[in-house]
């Protein structure tokens, strides 16, 4: 898949697709290349890119609110989410999260419980080129919890994750860590108990905000649309 981008437009299509807007229509070549350019029948230019974490982010099937961009920075910086790594992750979602750390070459082996959701996932998962390194499995993770181990990740996005970091220390290799996002803080409360009681280290919570700057002749301050708040990260590691 391509990304077709015409000023503050944008659209994603594959090789021998047809784009029909305003500007025109026009078919994406089969040897279509990054950077080429396009023309409509009405002569209306497209720039051609191939799409990247954030425009995944932007384009995928939402079965929910995805995990922001800024969320997943801070979970690839504090646990050092590598190519080779083993990841387990469980509430899979619309799939942004276990579709960048594919992407930086982790194997993923992700659980969504909705049936329906998994199978936009798996889409997603197709479109971000990644399938073969993301195993998106329907289930409840912690049915299968003694099943699985060797893990040098463990990312979860659930109201049970508690229970699941219970089991981390028998998840995870020696030095793997656990990254947990919860909107509601008492399931982070909860989460840093249970990491503390099974002997996980280095244990902290982060909310995470992000603010756009305003930049104006009048001065620059922070945007006043609101305080970005998407929720909390609490990250642990395995002795």
């Amino acid at each position: 898949m391509i990304l077709l981008v015409h000023g503050d437009r944008e659209y994603l299509r594959g090789p021998g697709d047809e784009l029909q807007t305003d500007l025109g229509v026009l078919t994406v070549p089969e040897d279509v290349s990054p950077g080429d350019v396009l023309e409509t029948h009405l002569g209306e230019e497209f720039i051609v890119r191939a799409p990247r974490g954030p425009d995944l982010f932007n384009h995928f099937e939402r079965t929910g609110a995805p995990m922001m961009p800024r969320d997943v920075g801070l979970i690839v910086g504090h646990t050092g989410a590598a190519a080779g790594d083993r990841v387990l992750d469980a509430g899979t979602g619309t799939g942004v999260l276990s579709a960048y750390l594919a992407r930086l070459g982790a194997e993923v082996t992700t659980f969504e419980r909705d049936p329906d959701f998994a199978d936009v996932a798996r889409e997603n998962m197709e479109l971000a080129g990644v399938a073969e390194r993301v195993d998106v499995r329907t289930g409840d993770l912690t049915e299968e919890l003694d099943s699985l181990s060797g893990f040098d990740l463990l990312t979860l996005d659930t109201g049970d994750a508690p229970e699941v970091v219970a089991h981390a220390p028998d998840l995870l290799v020696s030095g793997g860590f656990v990254a947990v996002y919860s909107p509601f803080v008492e399931n982070s409360h909860e989460t840093v108990r249970t990491a503390r009681e099974v002997g996980l280290s280095g244990v902290e919570t982060l909310e995470t905000i992000q603010r756009e700057m305003d930049f104006s002749d009048r001065g620059s301050r922070p945007s006043t649309a609101g305080v970005g708040h998407t929720g909390y990260l609490t990250f642990a590691r395995n002795e």
